[in-house]
């Protein structure tokens, strides 16, 4: 289906194409559109219901100016030392100066004393509000459209994409002067709240054009949820709950007053954990019960008070979502490697902002407003830079494992069973989250024997099966990347952990860029340039790795 062009094909031009429908994307496309261009997004679901912001509210780092130098330097010491405070600084003051906006846009924040308060947003109705606004200025948005590849001009600049609209049943091509990725990470079809659109499209297709990814050891971010209903990741509920074990031992779970991180995964793996939410307070339950409603949910539909009975819990994969890895930005326009390419959100590494710990909640929302906007301004003025004659050049498309197969067997690889292996070699705390070496060189084994699956012949009889086949071949792609990442930084740092490796190296001041498809490679990219220790350049495939 994708090999040629077809009668049937949807052909567009646009100055500046967007790919996304979250936060991140809509802030980009109005930035974008700002500056007087003409912008298209496309997203894979509808774009307001779709992703993990639109499930349910989420906080916002905005504090107030007078507040602005302590929480930069919370956020730094929680990043340790990868971390960047420019950028920390950068993301907060573009924020608070851009929730008005918001407010003027329609949404109603919560007043006190004749004052918003703008510290989270309820996600359907934000993201209502930012679909309107896009419509209000313009923005043409394409539903119910995932991108699968990129397009690319003679000289390697960006040149647009291509994609399929499920529910026309055809595929359809955007050529525009500058793409803006901000179509989110990867959470692994973990069915984590809102997340299973974040399949790490935007990552493999960036990869295929050119562009590096960065931080990819840290995509094991697990949240927790009841087991019952292993899908709402809420976990401010939690804070106020006693945890036990099959047989009603209190099992702790605090460090000074507060939830140790590290506790359940490490409970869950040696039994069944419970949890029961008695030490919460009338005020803490009216606030969970109204701010948190989302988590109560499982709780009021199953007849349990979470109160007084106790519930199982688990963990959830939400990989990149909330962890920090993604595709490399390498300037402040949030550009990448790739002339005319840019990455917003989620799909962009947010190292700069967490180092290799996770950003989820408050700091991934700011994230999502700020680059937005600085990837939508910067993506408006390359398209403008290449003239009126951007959408005549010479393009070919980048995509192939998922999309294009050089092999003469008829047979079509299954995609559901590479999804499922990929999961089985993710999913697992054992392997994912206490990490060590020879783990790792496993799984690379098996993920390798599943991207050899992928470059085989796809399933295309239906647009579904298209975006399922490259669905498929992305999760191996990003798996991938996390673990050979994960298996050449040798050392205990933030949610990266080794346990072979369990302290951090005050020596390892790095940021770990990686790439390759047939061939993977991890590049140290030094935080301070007086480092002992030259940068070093690992181009090993996973084969090779694997016989050490």
């Amino acid at each position: 289906m994708l090999t040629a062009y077809s009668d049937t094909e949807l052909q567009l031009t646009a100055d500046v194409l967007v790919i996304g429908g979250g936060p991140a994307a809509a802030w980009a496309a109005w930035a974008a559109a700002s500056q007087g261009v003409k912008v298209i997004i496309v997203d894979k679901g509808f774009l307001g219901t779709s992703g993990a912001a639109a499930a349910s509210g989420n906080g916002i780092m905005a504090p107030s100016p007078e507040n602005w130098e302590k929480v930069v330097s919370e956020r730094y010491r929680t990043g340790k030392n990868l971390a960047n405070l420019r950028w920390i600084e950068r993301v907060i003051e573009k924020t608070w100066l851009s929730l008005p906006l918001v407010e003027n846009w329609g949404y109603r924040f919560p007043k006190e004393n004749g004052e918003s308060v703008r510290q989270s947003y309820y996600g359907p109705e934000y993201m209502r509000v930012l679909r309107k606004n896009l419509l209000r200025v313009g923005v043409q948005i394409l539903d119910q459209s995932p991108a699968l590849e990129l397009l690319l001009a003679d000289d390697g600049s960006v040149a647009g994409a291509r994609g399929v609209q499920r529910q026309n049943h055809r595929t359809y091509i955007v050529r525009a002067g500058a793409v803006v990725l901000a179509n989110g990470g990867c959470a692994f079809l973990s069915k984590a709240l809102g997340c299973n659109t974040n399949t790490g499209d935007g990552l493999l297709m960036a990869v295929e054009a050119g562009g590096e990814l960065s931080s990819m050891e840290a995509s094991n971010h697990y949240a927790i949820s009841t087991a019952f209903n292993a899908t709402v990741t809420r976990g401010v509920p939690f804070g106020w709950a006693s945890y036990t074990d099959e047989a009603g031992n209190d099992l702790g779970g605090y460090i000074n007053g507060r939830r140790d991180p590290s506790f359940l995964p490490n409970a869950l793996l040696k039994g069944p954990v419970y949890a029961r939410l008695d030490r919460a307070t009338p005020e803490v339950k009216a606030v969970i019960e109204k701010s948190h409603f989302i988590a109560f949910l499982p709780y009021k539909k199953a007849g349990i008070d979470p109160y007084t009975e106790r519930v199982p819990v688990t963990l959830v994969l939400e990989g990149t979502v909330r962890g920090t890895g993604g595709i490399r930005i390498v300037n402040d326009s949030c550009g990448t490697k790739v002339p005319g390419l840019y990455a917003a959100g989620d799909a962009a590494s947010r190292e700069f902002l967490a180092g290799l710990a996770s950003g989820g909640g408050g700091p991934n929302a700011a994230w999502a407003i700020s680059t937005g906007q600085w990837a939508g301004v910067g993506a408006a003025a390359f398209a403008k830079s290449l003239g009126a004659h951007a959408h005549e050049r010479v393009v070919r498309p980048t995509g192939q494992a998922g999309l294009r197969s050089h092999s003469s067997a008829s047979e079509t690889f299954d995609s559901e069973a590479v999804v499922r292996g990929v999961q089985a070699e993710m999913f697992p705390l054992e392997k994912n989250y206490l990490r060590c070496e020879q783990r790792l060189l496993d799984s690379l084994t098996k993920l390798e024997t599943l991207w050899q699956q992928v470059q085989g012949n796809p399933k295309q009889d239906t647009v579904r099966d298209v975006e399922f086949s490259r669905r498929a071949a992305a999760l191996v792609a990003v798996a991938r990347w996390a673990y050979f990442s994960a298996l050449h930084r040798t050392e205990t740092r933030s949610e990266h952990i080794r346990v072979d490796y369990p302290e951090t190296d005050p020596n390892q001041l790095y940021y770990q860029a990686t790439g390759g498809l047939e061939r993977l490679w991890v590049r140290r990219d030094w935080v301070k340039e007086a480092s002992p220790t030259p940068p070093v350049l690992t181009t090993q495939t996973t084969a090779s790795v694997s016989k050490l």
